[in-house]
């Protein structure tokens, strides 16, 4: 059993709250520039003092509508700015904010407020409004259903309804709601997107989330800079985009927040933010895309070797530093090839955090070799976003960093990972069966499976639910060879199978994206769709050849013999993917069904 603990920066008073500091920023620097507002295509600058007046004004309203101290209420938006006014809002009045991924179905809305006994809930649109009207007979306890959107599809909604409603409510009043909540009080149910089953609401305290801000704090110094910037596109709904967004505040990081990933590009480039946070299927895309852009208009050649330059520079870092020639090398591409890959991200992003799934290791070379380094962590809801992350001081490619500050990590004799500190969740919501299981001793047992090195870096190896058993009796997680074959271009997603199987086999997606590209320089129709493709000798070769390199990183026993292409790809909407973008295993195992028969039956 190997452990390795990183002793706390700071600690949490009994009396603290998240609330704190807004105010603090409010009074003691109120006109530093907290967010920056998408109005009319501009960005409208919010400075530290009228985002607190606008807590506080939101917040009487709630009181005034009859919220009480700890009451449940569900935020349901894409990622806008009056999701964090309104998490803010909902502390400052004592209650507990439940949030609620956009994408979901009238089902799991019904469940989540249902099983949080929400009082209240915030839906974005008309159309969330008219989900959530179709479930709320069924919902006594909700009583107040808010649209944060006007009637004209502006932000003239909730906020203002409930400004106008609590102009009879003292500040005093509303001060001394958030004064009374503790660290230890709860200040949020997240629910977990769930690969399996329902969602398990996973209760955080005001402790929990202080802990894990300042935990980020230390670790990333340079990007944790007052007056630096941050573009927020990730669901606020994720844990992680939550919880990066309460670090900015806390150490008044402009944050700006964009909704729609399509327009991501354009906003990245006039907002211009100092780092980004994603998860690797961002990196991936923006990867992808550029080595589309660059063989599409017959610059292919010099994108290849650029990025064999940068990947090369990259592992030599790890190994004394480059040579005369490399560092040549990399200069000239720098200029030709990977300045326009830092434009792309606004020009001035110094760095990116990543997390919510494994990055492979030729990604995370070519970034940091272009001189954009992805920190790349580790953790879950339960652990309040990271455990585990690299830093600027401390990077290690191919593991998720060392434990965050305050943090222990323990792997169990059967290769989990086990965690403890003051981010670990204290319980899942109604729920002391799955949380007996989950925590021991104060040990969180998060279901993955890792190694811990000599100084403390951790690798995830797999997922204990998810290790395949082959009918020679030979355990595999699929994890590593999933993130080597998505990482090639034309590949999507994939998904390895074989459980009780004689051999390893692939389902494999097409990424819609690069087929275009990859049609017109292999001589296809343009209107060929990949159905029209699947025995298709050249395609085929191709994703033989991504197999083939996927498979170099496991024994022979571990390789994949065969593959199947799908004829489309696997989506949140089919199912198969949750929102943060983790696969659902046990629905793709039903829904290509007779394709896993098909790579066993001959």
């Amino acid at each position: 059993m190997r452990e390795f603990s990183v002793p706390a920066t700071a600690t949490v008073a009994a009396e603290e709250n998240l609330t704190d500091m807004v105010w603090a920023n409010a009074e003691r620097f109120g006109n530093a520039v907290s967010f920056r507002r998408r109005v009319d295509g501009t960005w409208v600058d919010v400075t530290a003092r009228d985002f607190a007046a606008q807590v506080l004004a939101v917040a009487k309203g709630l009181v005034a509508a009859g919220l009480e101290p700890g009451d449940r209420v569900g935020l349901m938006s894409k990622t806008r700015y009056e999701w964090t006014l309104l998490d803010f809002a909902v502390w400052q009045a004592g209650g507990v904010v439940v949030p609620i991924y956009e994408t979901s179905s009238a089902e799991q809305v019904e469940w989540i407020l249902s099983d949080s006994s929400a009082k209240a809930v915030f839906v974005e649109t008309a159309a969330h409004r008219a989900a959530v009207d179709s479930i709320v007979s069924g919902l006594p306890e909700v009583r107040h259903v808010w649209q944060v959107e006007g009637p004209d599809g502006d932000a003239a909604g909730a906020v203002d309804e409930l400004t106008a409603l609590g102009a009879s409510v003292s500040d005093e009043d509303a001060h001394a709601r958030r004064k009374a909540v503790g660290a230890d009080d709860t200040a949020t149910i997240v629910y977990t997107s769930g690969t399996t089953g329902r969602p398990k609401g996973c209760e955080l305290s005001h402790r929990n989330l202080l802990a894990e801000i300042r935990a980020d704090i230390t670790a990333f110094p340079q990007l944790m800079q007052a007056g630096n910037s941050l573009l927020l596109f990730l669901p606020l709904a994720h844990i992680l985009a939550r919880a990066i967004a309460l670090c900015s505040v806390y150490a008044r990081v402009t944050l700006g927040h964009t909704p729609d990933v399509k327009n991501l590009v354009a906003d990245l480039q006039s907002f211009r933010p100092t780092f980004v946070v994603a998860v690797p299927r961002v990196f991936e895309k923006v990867y992808n895309g550029a080595k589309q852009k660059a063989h599409a208009e017959g610059k292919g050649k010099i994108f290849d070797a650029a990025e064999a330059t940068a990947v090369a520079y990259s592992q030599a870092l790890d190994g004394g530093g480059a040579g005369l020639g490399l560092k040549i090398k990399h200069a000239v591409f720098a200029k030709l090839v990977y300045s326009k890959l830092q434009a792309a991200l606004g020009g001035r992003c110094i760095a990116a955090v990543s997390g919510g799934a494994p990055l492979g290791e030729r990604l995370a070379h070519f970034f940091r070799g272009v001189g954009v380094p992805v920190l790349e962590g580790y953790g879950l809801t339960e652990t309040s976003a990271a455990a585990c992350v690299n830093t600027e001081a401390a990077f290690r490619v191919g593991t998720v960093g060392r434990p965050v500050a305050g943090t222990s990590v323990r792997i169990a004799e059967d290769g989990e990972i086990l965690i403890k500190g003051d981010v670990v969740f204290r319980s899942y919501w109604n729920n002391p069966s799955a949380t007996s299981d989950a925590l021991e001793d104060g040990w969180f047992h998060t279901g993955d499976i890792g190694q811990l090195d000599t100084d403390g870096f951790l690798r995830i190896t797999g997922r204990k639910k998810e290790i395949i058993v082959t009918a020679g009796g030979k355990n595999v997680s699929p994890a590593v060879l999933e993130d080597r074959l998505r990482a090639h271009p034309l590949i999507s997603q994939c998904m390895v199978v074989g459980d009780a199987q004689p051999f390893i086999g692939a389902l494999v997606t097409i990424d819609p994206e690069f087929f275009p590209a990859w049609k017109e320089q292999n001589g296809k129709p343009a209107s060929a769709t990949v159905a029209d493709l699947l025995d298709d000798e050249t395609l085929r070769t191709v994703i033989q050849a991504a197999v083939d390199e996927a498979n170099k990183a496991v024994s022979k026993a571990e390789a994949i013999k065969k593959f199947r292409i799908l004829p489309t790809d696997f989506t949140e909407a089919g199912g198969e993917m949750t929102p943060s973008l983790k696969l659902r295993r046990s629905i793709v195992a039903t829904n290509y069904k007779q394709d896993i028969e098909a790579i066993y039956s001959n």
